[in-house]
């Protein structure tokens, strides 16, 4: 059974690189989406926490944002966002930070703040939320972003969450823990080079060629000496993506009917 669109083998693919029994910071949007695809198939007892304070939260729809009361609804507990902040990722309790972005470098530097120049942007962005602090405190960041040459550039327009900075040990000597691990985007994996951090195709999605993927990034993109072709989804995860998405939708048409 094939996945309806490119977005959703990115999310299946994005899933399974989350482990069960780990303490995952969810970013909304496509890494909520993978998060909670992930704990409805091969990781149950996967610990989901978001900026607004729920902790173990097992939404059965998608939430719109962090201030989703579903979230809330189906947590082990709420807390502070303060003491999610400074209790769980400044402790070093977070295992795994999970985020999207406008724009990432090949140093895995990300951009959510303008596009443009900063005092004269072409766009204002949302802005950084929690995310500067979880690139800086998790113990690795996974990154999910759709491949495209403005957003896969060569430099960021601001960053406004740090990856590996200028590349080589620039991270480190900032005192910034952890790291991006992954970057999963719509055409294959990219993964920050040992020795430089930049970061080179891991794996291709089946029918995406290696020009292909070039074509589409901003910089002189690189492969690893072992390129994978990325595993088909499976019918268990398709399935399960396909009826979180469902409910989603049913749960949506249901609260616009009541504001009407």
């Amino acid at each position: 059974m094939p996945v309806s669109n490119t977005v959703d083998f990115m999310t299946i693919v994005a899933a399974r690189r989350l482990r069960n029994h780990c303490t995952c910071f969810v970013g909304i949007g496509i890494p909520s989406k993978a998060a909670n695809l992930a704990r409805l198939t091969h990781a149950p007892d996967i610990v989901l926490i978001y900026e607004s304070g729920p902790i173990g939260t097992k939404p059965d729809v998608l939430p719109l944002s962090i201030g989703d009361g579903v979230l809330a609804e189906t947590a082990d507990t709420v807390v502070s966002t303060p003491e999610i902040f400074s209790y769980w990722l400044q402790g070093g309790r977070v295992d795994v930070g999970f985020l999207g972005a406008a724009q990432i470098d090949k140093f895995a530097n990300l951009n959510s703040t303008v596009i443009g120049d900063y005092n004269s942007p072409k766009v204002r962005l949302p802005g950084a939320g929690g995310a500067p602090e979880i690139a800086a405190l998790a113990k690795e960041t996974l990154i999910i972003i759709p491949h495209e040459k403005r957003k896969l550039v060569e430099r960021v327009d601001f960053i406004t969450s740090a990856g590996y900075l200028d590349g080589g040990d620039a991270r480190e000597k900032a005192g910034l823990k952890g790291g991006p691990s992954m970057v999963i985007t719509d055409l294959g994996v990219l993964v920050p080079e040992e020795e430089t951090k930049e970061l080179v195709v891991q794996q291709l999605y089946p029918g995406v060629s290696r020009d292909e993927i070039k074509e589409a990034t901003g910089w002189d993109l690189r492969f690893a000496e072992e390129v994978s072709e990325t595993e088909p989804p499976t019918e268990t995860e398709i399935n399960a993506l396909n009826q979180l998405l469902e409910r989603t939708r049913i749960a949506r048409e249901k609260q616009q009917n009541v504001l009407r």
